[in-house]
Formats: C-alpha cells, structure tokens, sequence
C-alpha cells in the first residue's frame, strides 16, 4: 500500500514489484508544459521518470521547488537578439496543504510551505513542490524559491538547503522515512545531514541515499566553501568535525557530487557510456560507492503522436509520410509565426534543439561558412534548418551563440533560430523535423535525451558517437552517426573533423536518401521508430531504478 498518510496516498493499489517507499528529490521536473518548474533536460528526464511511476503504479513521491518565476521566459529583444523575461507565475490546480514549518538558513529561521500536485491531474507520481515565498518569511528569504539555478551562489546554497532540508523535514512532517532517498543530481545532498543528525549514524544515511550523476567532467561537478557552506546551516547544525569527517572534506573546497559518492550506497550514471566516464573520474577518491548506469529515457506515452505510432505499428510507410507532412505544417507555422519565414514541408527539414552550452556546439555546422551557405542555396536537395534552446541566463558565451544564430541567418529563407523552448515547443520540434541533429563533444554529454522523444515520432538521429546514442545507433540503419575524431586532437581539430563528418554524410547518405531513394529513407525512420522503444521509453528507465538501484 502507499506509505503516504491521507489525504496524499497513491490513488491506485501499488504493485507490489514496486512496493519499496522512495521519495525522488530534484530540483527540476517537467511534467507539463503549464508547470514551469524545469529547465531542460534534467527537467524532462525527472518529468518522464514521474509518469512512467504513476503508469506503473509504484511507491514513488516527487520532491521539488515550486519556483515563483520557473526558469526564465526566452523571448526576443528589438533587434531579434534573445531577452529574457521573468514572470510570476500562478498555477491554480496545485492544492493547499496544512503543511508549513521553519528550517535553519544562514541560521536564520525561514518558513516554508508545501503545495501539492495530486497524481491524477497530469499522470505523475504524487508530487511535494516546497516554496519559501510567503508572507510570513523577510524579503530575502522569500526570493530563495523565486528562480531555478539562481545566478547568485549565495540564493543557490540556500536553495539547496530548502530543497534537502527542507524535503526531508517535509517527509518528518508526514510521519513517513522512505525506504530509499533519491537524489537527482547532488542539490538535495543536505538532507543527508538531516538524516544523520536524526540517526548518529553514516551507515544510517547511507542504507537509504542514492545518487544519480548527470555530469561527465569532474569540473562541471559543482563545489562550494565548505566554511560558507557550515555558515549557511547546510550541515543542519552539525558540528564542523562532524561535518567534515561524515563527507571526507579535508580543505575548504566541498565537491557537492563527491560528498554524495560517499553518503550514498549506491549511485547511477546515466548511460553506458556515462558510467565509464565517471568510474575513471571519480577512482582516485577514497570511500565512494559503486557506480552503476541506468541509461536515461523519455516517457512514450506523453510524447509520441498517435497517428504516427498507428503507422509504425501497421508497418504503413504512406500514412507515416502523410502524418510527417502534416506535423511539418503544424511546426512550420510557428516558425512563420516566429521568424516570417514559410518552410516548405515537402524539403528536409534538420532540427538542432537542447539547451545551448559551448559543448553541445549548437554553431558547429556553420564554422565553414561556404559549406553552410552551398547546403542552404542547394536548390535541387534543399534542406531547411531550425534551432531553438535555452542557454543558462547568465551563461553570456551561450547567449551570443544563440544571437549569432540568429544574426547569421536574418537573410535565408529556409534557417531559423526560435524562442521558447520548453515542452510544447520541444514537441512541435520533434513531430515535425525529418533529422534531429546532436552534435556534442564526445564524452561530454552523459546521455541527452531529445533525440530519444524525436525518433519515437520518426526524426531520424544525426548524431556525434556519444551517450545514449552509443546504445542504440547503427549508422544508416536507424541513424547518421558522424566518426569520432581522434582524441588527441587539438579542440579545434577536432571540429571541423566532426563538422566536416556532418558535411559528407549529409551529401553523401542523408539527402540521396531523402530525395532520390524514399523508400529507403522510410525504412531507416521505420526502424529508428521501432528500436528506439521499448529500452528508451522511461517505463523501462523506472523499472530498472528499482531492480538495479533500489534493492
């Protein structure tokens, strides 16, 4: 039965596969386009991980942030540039709940209240979104729940606080300690501190936490003061020996990700690849746990259009091309909505869409300017190119890749850069592109995502050699996948092999496929559609956290 007290019980009989209590902290989740609480692909993957617990019936609760103004709305400055807005939000279908209670921040008292998402609103896991913005808190503890990934370190701690703090209180407040604690990512590492400071005990914290990573270079792992962070109360009045000797810290540098690796029992990277990268990061250090791999998925019942599904199913290649065409006219008016260009749905139609980061290399195809502009004037294979994606606010590097886009391609018809990627703009994206383009760094994008969502409504992967695609791509078969260059290769050699690699196969498979030989480009999307499930559709993701990492 579910272990949540009423009036917050599971609304279906838990299977008793899934019986195991787990309580799933993450800072983001994407569960639908009208709960802006995520940014991107972390967001997406925790949104799908809660669906697909909810179609299992497992005994499974979210913890999150009910964030003020969400991420940032992306819009567009007078001369096209990206802006960004903030906004507050409203979302009249979360419920009140009588749970309000203080936890120590900077060892200031700062109250904070629950809200609840019930599972049959969206089909999720029973959601608990924290906020800190009431009246009862000062001004400054109110803006700690008011942005996700706040530009401020300071506002982050806090906010790391109320996220492991402040979720495991809540759990107290609800008379539950569930079997197992998932942290997605290290943001609710504090609640390790809550849990010791309860029990006396490591091996206590450790036989509940587990951890899943997401970040392939040890750099990116975030790390703070440990002096700054004993000041903030993110030891939960700990005292600092206790505090030290508990997460290994020696110096003052605190790694978020190390100390999680060693209050944890048992932690996930988040594809094949991924895992090897992070036992060779993280060897040299002491008193770590295992490191599995629960390779990431997407939740196919939310994403995938249901007449596409019907002609993958029926094995129909003309109903497949029709709805294709179709789902290409739907995106292609709001690129025409967007932008005032009209596309046409009858040309390839290549789509680039994450979240901009210098490693994701959204400008890479464009480096060679004649090649760039020779695939856009090629009249008799055209081919039509969209981005979209948000870069992090503050990430100014990211921000004039997108605007150099957009300044790049003012004077082509068929290139666009679009605003306002989040769930629905992500979807329109992926019903109505022909090739989804993945061009990251080898080795540095531990999974990734889209691409999976795309392939299950036939965009066919064309791709760089790394995360989850190394699982599931056979060049030609179901995907385009560039060589890997040599790593020993300078940075900027290693581009333009890898930009040079998407030139040749674009001119020498993809578009005498698409144009010349239909037949043979509907039986790639064909079996891109058919091997992309059931291995990459989040029940198997959800199924395999329990077997692999719950047990």
């Amino acid at each position: 039965m579910s272990f949540l007290p009423a009036p917050y019980q599971h609304p279906y009989e838990i299977n008793p596969k899934y019986k195991k209590s787990v309580a799933y902290f993450s800072s983001e989740f994407a569960i639908d386009q009208t709960l802006k609480i995520y940014s991107g692909g972390l967001g997406f993957l925790a949104g799908s991980h809660m669906r697909s617990a909810y179609d299992l019936k497992q005994n499974l609760i979210g913890i999150g942030i009910l964030w003020s103004y969400g991420y940032y709305n992306q819009t567009r400055g007078e001369d096209r540039e990206m802006a960004v807005q903030s906004r507050r939000k409203h979302y009249h279908f979360l419920q009140e709940t009588d749970i309000k209670f203080t936890i120590k921040i900077h060892d200031h008292d700062v109250w904070v209240k629950v809200m609840y998402l019930p599972a049959d609103t969206f089909g999720s896991a029973p959601m608990f979104l924290l906020t800190t913005d009431i009246d009862e808190n000062d001004v400054m503890s109110r803006t700690i729940s008011h942005r996700l990934y706040d530009s401020d370190f300071l506002t982050r701690t806090a906010q790391y606080i109320l996220l492991g703090i402040g979720g495991a209180t809540l759990l107290d407040q609800l008379g539950v300690d569930p079997d197992v604690w998932h942290m997605n990512e290290a943001h609710a590492l504090s609640a390790a501190f809550h849990v010791y400071g309860k029990y006396g005990s490591v091996e206590e914290v450790k036989k509940r936490f587990v951890f899943t990573t997401h970040t392939p270079v040890e750099a990116g792992n975030e790390k703070s003061s440990f002096d700054l962070l004993y000041k903030f109360t993110f030891f939960n009045g700990l005292s600092r020996e206790d505090a030290r000797e508990i997460s290994g810290v020696k110096g003052d540098e605190f790694s978020h990700s190390l100390a999680a690796l060693r209050l944890s029992h048992k932690s996930n990277a988040v594809s094949k690849l991924h895992g090897e990268v992070s036992r060779e990061m993280w060897k040299g250090h002491d008193d770590i746990c295992e490191i599995d791999h629960v390779t990431n998925a997407q939740n196919k019942k939310y994403w995938v259009d249901a007449e596409l599904e019907a002609a993958r199913v029926a094995g129909d290649i003309k109903a497949l091309a029709k709805r294709k065409r179709e789902l290409k006219k739907r995106l292609f008016k709001e690129v025409a909505d967007q932008t005032g260009r009209l596309m046409d749905p009858d040309f390839l139609t290549i789509v680039w869409a994450r979240r901009f980061a210098g490693y994701k290399r959204a400008d890479l195809i464009t480096r060679d300017i004649e090649r760039f502009e020779a695939m856009l004037n090629n009249t008799e294979r055209p081919v039509q190119i969209i981005w979209a994606g948000k870069p992090y606010p503050k990430d100014y590097g990211a921000i004039d890749t997108f605007n150099h886009l957009v300044n790049l391609t003012k004077k082509y018809s068929n290139a666009a850069v679009l605003v306002g990627y989040e769930l629905s703009l992500s979807k329109l994206l992926k019903d109505g592109s022909d090739i989804w383009l993945n061009n990251p760094v080898v080795t540095r994008e531990a999974s990734g995502t889209s691409g999976m969502s795309a392939a299950m409504n036939g965009s066919v992967n064309f791709s760089t050699f790394d995360g989850w695609v190394c699982e599931f791509a056979k060049d030609g078969h179901n995907s385009f996948i560039i060589p890997e260059a040599d790593r020993s290769l300078s940075s900027e050699a290693r581009d333009r092999h890898d930009m040079l690699g998407f030139y040749q196969l674009l001119e020498t498979k993809v578009l005498p496929a698409y144009y010349d030989h239909p037949e043979t480009w509907w039986n790639i999307v064909l079996n891109s559609m058919n091997e992309v499930v059931p291995f990459f559709d989040s029940d198997r993701m959800a199924d395999e956290y329990y077997t692999k990492m719950y047990s």
